[in-house]
């Protein structure tokens, strides 16, 4: 019987092109199954470069010279004292990490099961633990201030004017030795009362002299200040406090500035008449809490009941409720109707901040009340109240933080994030990689064929010669 005869190398060729054939095939099979692979080594390797590189330094408003100038400013720092004690922020709630497991089956019923086989659940892939986020080292200069109120009491009404004191403390947040200079601005109805350091330079602008302050120092300032037994009349009142630090080696200062509110207590007095006001709180979003106003009337008889609600430039009431009309853009009445004796009414009304008015906080806005009866004199009193904004306390930065890692991608991934909407290059990377798996099994697919065809075309030998009994 002939046989073909197949040579040895031909032999050896078809033994090798298996072998390809079932790698090519598990390479591909492997990419296109877990690309998540694809999207691991890049984020880890471009966190090691990033972590080397240093954070912007946040930066600060310059202050510029004020042209009102009247004179030298004090060469000595007004005196100091020691800081409040520092709040402990609520501890952050744990928000559960979000998980990437398949979404939750139905209840079952009380339906007799099925003898089909149920659907194989998604493939998930690894999830993958966020990295740390880098601490940024601090600015070479830096310097943050916060402030407290003037609050007055109900003595205030029963003086000329009344002499009280403005705590400011300090903060040097830079990593090197500063001088850090004062000035802060008092509205109308208010001046300094002989604060050692200080010096008016005009338009209610006081300069102070400069400390020496040590990296992470913390103490306070008070300021003595003289409020006008008729500053009353001019509610809302606040002013303003900003502080520069200037260190070797860093061009130019950097600065921090916040507002403080004058509180007056309801009055002047009258008798038969209550009125209260709460403070009103903006979010870190800008949503605010509104304003509740609470009128009273204490008197022996019915009186018709009025509100008047006075608010700083850049904080408005959007929308008014029923019986409120906006008299001007800082100034809404609200009619009450008759308020029975003994009775109270309370109302609350929304309100909207501008984006600067909310850095500006804390402002004080004014509410004015006021009882007509139906017979008598009418009474009136007014009062402050305090607006405050999360954004004020924000520190504004040079640069947008890059975001901490989220659901297994490391906060490197943010630089390299295009603005396709995110994700674009990591996207590119795994579709290439999956191109040239395909075209590695393709390539060895043609291999194996073109090896069986070679095999099947090759031409018969001669017939092979019987071996002899």
């Amino acid at each position: 019987m002939a046989r073909v005869d197949v040579r040895p190398g031909r032999r050896a060729r078809d033994r090798r092109a298996v072998p390809l054939v079932a790698i090519g095939l598990a390479v591909g099979l492997t990419v296109a199954a877990v690309p998540g692979w694809a999207t691991a080594a890049p984020p880890a390797a471009r966190a090691a470069s990033t972590a080397t590189e240093p954070a912007g330094e946040p930066g600060g408003d310059t202050p510029t010279a004020d042209p009102t100038d009247t004179g030298p400013v004090p060469t000595e720092a007004p005196s100091t004292t020691a800081p409040p004690p520092e709040t402990t922020p609520p501890a952050p709630t744990t928000e559960p990490a979000p998980t990437t497991t398949a979404p939750e089956q139905p209840a079952p019923t009380t339906a007799a099961p099925t003898t089909a086989a149920p659907p194989p659940a998604p493939s998930v892939p690894p999830v993958r633990p966020s990295a740390p986020a880098a601490t940024p080292p601090a600015p070479l200069a830096g310097v943050s201030v916060t402030t407290d109120d003037i609050t007055l009491t109900a003595a205030y009404w029963n003086a000329p004017s009344t002499v009280t004191t403005l705590r400011v403390t300090i903060t040097n947040t830079g990593a090197t030795p500063a001088r850090i200079g004062l000035a802060y601005t008092l509205p109308a109805g208010l001046s300094d009362a002989g604060t050692a350091g200080c010096a008016l330079v005009g338009g209610g602008e006081h300069r102070c002299g400069e400390w020496a302050s040590a990296p992470g120092a913390r103490f306070s300032t008070l300021l003595r200040v003289r409020v006008d037994g008729d500053a009353w009349k001019r509610m809302p009142l606040s002013g303003s406090v900003r502080v520069t630090a200037t260190a070797p080696g860093v061009p130019g200062p950097v600065g921090d500035d916040e507002g403080f509110a004058v509180l007056f207590p309801p009055g002047p007095p009258v008798p038969g008449i209550r009125l209260d006001a709460d403070a009103v709180s903006f979010d870190i979003s800008g949503g605010s809490s509104g304003l509740d106003v609470r009128l009273g009337n204490t008197g022996k008889v019915d009186a018709e009941g009025r509100i008047e609600v006075v608010l700083p430039a850049g904080v408005t009431v959007p929308t008014p409720p029923s019986g409120c009309t906006t008299v001007d853009p800082s100034r809404t009445r609200c009619e009450l109707g008759t308020l029975a004796a003994g009775r109270t009414a309370q109302l609350r009304l929304p309100v909207s901040a501008t984006p600067e008015a909310q850095r500006q906080a804390p402002l004080a806005g004014a509410v004015l009340g006021q009882l007509d009866p139906r017979s008598g004199r009418a009474r009136q009193v007014q009062m402050s109240f305090r607006i405050t904004a999360a954004a004020a306390l924000a520190t504004p930065v040079a640069s947008p933080p890059a975001p901490t890692g989220s659901q297994g991608r490391l906060a490197a991934d943010a630089a390299a994030v295009s603005s396709d909407g995110g994700g674009g290059s990591v996207r590119r990377t795994a579709i290439l990689l999956i191109v040239v798996s395909t075209l590695l099994v393709v390539f060895a697919l043609t291999l194996a064929t073109t090896s069986l065809r070679r095999r099947t075309a090759a031409p018969a030998g001669g017939p092979a010669t019987a071996p002899t009994e």
